[in-house]
């Protein structure tokens, strides 16, 4: 699927995605036409999805991360769809993520202080639809978060 100099450009760009084309083709040894041409068709099947920023949420004053576990009331077959709706209308939800198995739902929040949390989580939180059990778990720490893959 990926040669060499497919994973020197995808290794590269993780590293630094601000890098100019020229800088990247260098570093890996082409010319900038053929690392556009790749850059191209890695983004065409699917494997370069774009670049993004990424913004330091305690930078812009949202100190506080919570992860909420929820457990849905299933005997409604809407309950999912509505749900995953309810909360995808919440500015401070950052992540949403499923499961199978007894948590159904997880929910990243954040908030500029335990005040706003305690906000969200009476205003909003509590208000969606169809939850039988909810835990919520305060981040603490980092320790690692990385979306580079070991190509």
């Amino acid at each position: 699927m990926l040669n060499d100099v497919d994973r020197r450009l995808l290794r590269n760009l993780q590293n630094d995605p601000a890098i100019p084309l020229a800088e990247l083709a260098q570093r890996c040894q082409i010319r900038a036409a053929t690392a556009a041409r790749r850059l191209d068709r890695l983004g065409e099947q699917g494997i370069l999805k774009g670049q993004r920023a990424v913004i330091d949420w305690a930078a812009l004053g949202y100190a506080v991360e919570v992860s909420l576990r929820f457990t849905l009331d299933k005997t409604d077959p809407r309950a999912f769809d509505e749900f995953l709706a309810a909360a995808r209308q919440i500015p401070e939800v950052v992540e949403v993520q499923t499961f199978l198995g007894r948590v159904d739902v997880r929910l990243s929040v954040i908030a500029r202080d335990m005040g706003h949390y305690q906000s969200i989580y009476r205003r909003k939180i509590l208000s969606l639809p169809h939850i039988a059990e909810l835990e919520a778990l305060m981040h603490v720490a980092t320790i690692k978060t990385t979306e580079a893959l070991p190509i």
